[in-house]
């Protein structure tokens, strides 16, 4: 079977599968809890139809799958894996009618996101379709996503850090301003888009096709973690009145853009 249709053929399995669990178990996470672990397994089924002959291409996989790993064990101990839903879903499942919510599950939880996870790994597909060569801007960019990585994981683990001093009365601060939330209010949101941009650059700089139609899913992934955010702090504001002055002084996503300094 043609690599691209087989990936075809496995994401429209999985986007199947996510939407029966979520009719079934009335829990509409569970493309939360493949999102780390899909991308990666279509760029080893792209690798694996290439015999591994393409180092650029094995290379992406292996960081995509370092980047699922890191995730993954993040989502997991903060109780992912363990039935508990995204709080955000039971305010949006207020917001409408059962109707409207269950159409809301089918096209764009189910659908829409699965069919996202899938095009974000397409610059893997388009090494391969081009035969992309290791070459300087390329090392470049896969030095940076590692750093994306760290940063990411850096991150993850202040926030994790805080939310635990928060559940034991060691801090009496409502949310996290500090170390790389001091400049901005979501560094790990940053890091991880910025991984992505980095997989659709290696492709693009490796195959001299700078702009081609990868690049789909890096936009769609920056769209929706714009409508992630502005949900996500519209909450925040709601809960902490305070969270205002937090927006006036601090970046929403990008570090030290728009940063002032604080009364």
């Amino acid at each position: 079977m043609n690599p691209l249709t087989l990936a075809i053929v496995v994401a429209c399995i999985v986007t199947f599968v996510t939407w029966l669990l979520s009719v079934i178990t009335k829990d509409n996470s569970q493309v939360d809890r493949i999102w780390s672990i899909v991308p990666q397994c279509y760029i080893w089924i792209w690798s694996a139809k290439d015999h591994f002959h393409n180092n650029l291409l094995l290379i992406c996989a292996i960081l995509t799958t370092a980047w699922g790993a890191r995730l993954t064990f993040n989502f997991a101990r903060k109780g992912g894996y363990r039935g508990e839903e995204d709080y955000r879903w039971e305010i949006v499942r207020k917001r409408m009618t059962p109707v409207q919510f269950e159409i809301f599950n089918i096209f764009f939880i189910a659908i829409y996101q699965n069919f996202l996870l899938f095009i974000i790994a397409l610059p893997a597909y388009y090494i391969l379709e081009h035969s992309g060569k290791l070459n300087g801007p390329t090392w470049i960019c896969i030095i940076l996503f590692i750093f994306a990585l760290i940063g990411e994981t850096t991150a993850d683990q202040q926030q994790w850090n805080f939310h635990q001093a928060k559940k034991t009365g060691k801090t009496n601060k409502r949310f996290l301003d500090q170390g790389l939330f001091s400049i901005s209010r979501h560094p790990n949101f940053f890091f991880e888009q910025s991984q992505w941009w980095l997989l659709y650059l290696i492709g693009g700089f490796s195959t001299n096709h700078l702009l081609n139609y990868s690049i789909l899913g890096a936009i769609l992934l920056t769209l929706l973690f714009l409508g992630s955010t502005n949900l996500t702090e519209n909450i925040s504001l709601g809960k902490y009145p305070e969270y205002a002055d937090y927006q006036k002084s601090t970046s929403a996503i990008i570090p030290w853009i728009g940063l002032k300094k604080r009364k």
